[in-house]
């Protein structure tokens, strides 16, 4: 409930907030944080950003500019993980960087290595949902 303080007694009107008469402060719900690492490990979630920071500054290396000017293409490190082995991952890679005209076998193969062992990051199932 909120109180304002009338103007006579003062020239600025204030508000103040108050807990509702008849409610016990316990009862009070409180906010739970950190939604997105409950449905994903954290631990998890450092390794790919780390990994997606990586992977950047790798790109502006071979590319020769900034940030901005890398061109488009997507490195989808679960697409990745989802191919059966590095001859495919690196096939995968190598195609994205075509146009690359540095020399790319270094970045791959150090890319490869650190997707080797990394968890996909699937939306876990919701309460109730039977896992495939």
């Amino acid at each position: 409930m909120a109180a304002v303080t009338s103007a006579e007694t003062n020239p600025q009107p204030r508000v103040y907030f108050q807990t509702p008469p008849g409610t016990d402060e316990s009862e009070i719900p409180v906010r739970k944080q950190g939604r997105v690492t409950v449905k994903y490990d954290r631990k998890e979630l450092r390794k790919r950003l780390n990994l997606e920071e990586w992977i950047v500054d790798q790109l502006t290396d071979l590319y020769d500019c900034e940030e901005e000017a890398i061109p488009e293409l997507e490195i989808d490190v679960d697409e990745l993980l989802d191919m059966p082995s590095d001859k495919e991952r690196a096939s995968r890679v190598k195609d994205l960087l075509v146009d690359c005209y540095k020399p790319t076998d270094d970045f791959v193969s150090e890319l490869l290595e650190k997707v080797r062992g990394m968890q996909k990051l699937n939306t876990p199932p919701k309460k109730g949902e039977l896992t495939p």
